[in-house]
C-alpha cells in the first residue's frame, strides 16, 4: 500500500509523507486564528501564548492522529482528546469566537481516532462543548451556525471512512486467508495423488523386483520379463506423477480395473474383476474417486492383507438418498487383524473419504466373514435399475 488509512499508523517513510500531507491539507482552516493573532490587536503577551497555545494544538493533534489505530486503549485517546478540547475550550475563551474553529478538529479527531461506539458520544460532546463556548464569549454565536454543521458532518465522516477503511484491511485478510486455505488445499490434494500414485506403484514394483529375483537364477527369460514390466511400470509412474503435479490426471475405473488385475496376478493373488462397467449417469468427479478407491484398496490388498484372493465388484444400486454406483474390494487375507487394523485408518483411507465426500460419496471399510472389504459408494444421475 502507497497510502494509509485513516485511524491506521504509518508503517514507512513514505506512508508518513502521505499522511502528513494529507492531514497538513485541513490545517488551512485555522487561517482564523493566525489571522487573529497577526490582526487582532492582542497584546504581545496575548500574542506569544496564542502562538504557543495554537503550536501545542496542532502537535498534540497530528500525534493523535497519526499514533492511534493500532489497538491502543480508547481512554488514552480519549485522555488526548480531552486535552485538545481543554487546550480549544480555553484559547477561545481567551482569544475569541476565532478560535472556536478548534473544535472542529476536535470533532474530527474523535471520528479518526475513535471506534464508532465510542466516537458517536464523544462527536455530539465536542459540538456541544463548542455551542456552549460560542455563548460565552463575544459574537460566538454568529460563527456557532457555520462551525456547528461542519463538525457534526465533519466527525460523522471521519468515522464512515476509518469503518471504510478497516473493512477493506479485512476483505484483504480475508483475501488473503482464502488464498492461503486454496494453496493448502491443493497442497493437500497433491500429496493425496502422490501416495496413491507411488504407494501403487511402488508396491507393484516391490512383487515383481521379488518375483525377478526368486527367477533369475533358473528362469533368466521369465526374469527379463519381470524387469521389463517393472520398467514399464516406473515409466508409467513417472508419467502419473508429472500428470497429478499439473492437475490435469483424472484415473478412469476401467484403467483402474485394467491394472489392478495385473498387479494382483503378479502377486500371485487370484483376481476376480468384472469387465467393461456401465458408467452412464456417472459423473466425472464420481467415476474418479472411484478409481481411487480401487487404486487405494487393491495397494492395502498388495501390502498388508497376505490374501490368497481378491474380488471386486461393480454394481448399481438403488438407496434411499437415490441411485448409487457401488465398488466393493474384498480379500481373504487378514483383514482387521493384520498390519493395518480397520479401526486405525491410514492416511490412504482417510485420503480416500475425502476424495469420495468431495463427491457426494461415502467410504465402508471393515472386516468380512473371510477377510477384509471396502466399500465405496458415489451418486450417479439416472435410475438404473439395482443389480
Amino acid at each position: 500500500m502507497s497510502g494509509v488509512g485513516i485511524g491506521q499508523r504509518p508503517e514507512n517513510r513514505r506512508q508518513r509523507v502521505v499522511k502528513s500531507l494529507w492531514t497538513g491539507i485541513w490545517l488551512v482552516y485555522l487561517s482564523a486564528p493566525v489571522g487573529d493573532l497577526l490582526h487582532g490587536g492582542h497584546g504581545a503577551v496575548a500574542r506569544v501564548l496564542g502562538w504557543t497555545g495554537l503550536g501545542a494544538f496542532v502537535v498534540w493533534y497530528m500525534v493523535l492522529v497519526f499514533r492511534t489505530g493500532r489497538g491502543e486503549h480508547n481512554r488514552l485517546v480519549l485522555g488526548s482528546l480531552g486535552v485538545l478540547a481543554a487546550q480549544s475550550t480555553l484559547l477561545a475563551l481567551t482569544l475569541g469566537r476565532e478560535w472556536l474553529v478548534l473544535f472542529v478538529y476536535v470533532s474530527i479527531a474523535s471520528g479518526a481516532a475513535l471506534p464508532l461506539r465510542a466516537a458517536r458520544w464523544t462527536i455530539p460532546a465536542a459540538s456541544a462543548l463548542m455551542a456552549a463556548i460560542a455563548f460565552a464569549v463575544p459574537g460566538g454565536r454568529a460563527y456557532l451556525a457555520g462551525l456547528l454543521i461542519p463538525a457534526l458532518l465533519g466527525g460523522f465522516a471521519m468515522t464512515g471512512v476509518r469503518e471504510l477503511v478497516r473493512t477493506t484491511i479485512a476483505l484483504r485478510e480475508a483475501r488473503a486467508t482464502v488464498a492461503q486455505l486454496a494453496a493448502n488445499e491443493e497442497r493437500l490434494r497433491l500429496a493425496r495423488d502422490l501416495h496413491d500414485l507411488l504407494g501403487h506403484s511402488l508396491s507393484l514394483i516391490t512383487l515383481k523386483s521379488e518375483l525377478a529375483g526368486r527367477m533369475l537364477p533358473d528362469h533368466p527369460e521369465k526374469a527379463a520379463r519381470q524387469v521389463a514390466d517393472i520398467e514399464q511400470v516406473s515409466r508409467q509412474a513417472l508419467v502419473d506423477v508429472r500428470e497429478a503435479v499439473t492437475g490435469y490426471r483424472r484415473p478412469r475405473l476401467a484403467a483402474e480395473l485394467a491394472g489392478a488385475r495385473a498387479a494382483l496376478t503378479a502377486a500371485g493373488i487370484v483376481a476376480a474383476i468384472p469387465g467393461p462397467v456401465d458408467l452412464d449417469g456417472v459423473p466425472e468427479d464420481s467415476e474418479s474417486a472411484l478409481a481411487w478407491a480401487l487404486r487405494e484398496a487393491v495397494t492395502n490388498v498388495l501390502r498388508h492383507s497376505g490374501a490368497r484372493r481378491c474380488t471386486v465388484e461393480v454394481l448399481r444400486r438403488r438407496t434411499l438418498d437415490g441411485p448409487v454406483l457401488e465398488l466393493s474390494v474384498e480379500d481373504d487375507g487378514c483383514g482387521g487383524q493384520g498390519a493395518v487394523p480397520a479401526t486405525v485408518p491410514g492416511n490412504g483411507l482417510t485420503g480416500l473419504t475425502e476424495r469420495l465426500e468431495k463427491a457426494g460419496g461415502t467410504l465402508e471399510a471393515g472386516g468380512s466373514r473371510s477377510g477384509f472389504r471396502i466399500t465405496a459408494r458415489v451418486p450417479v444421475t439416472d435410475v438404473g435399475s439395482g443389480s
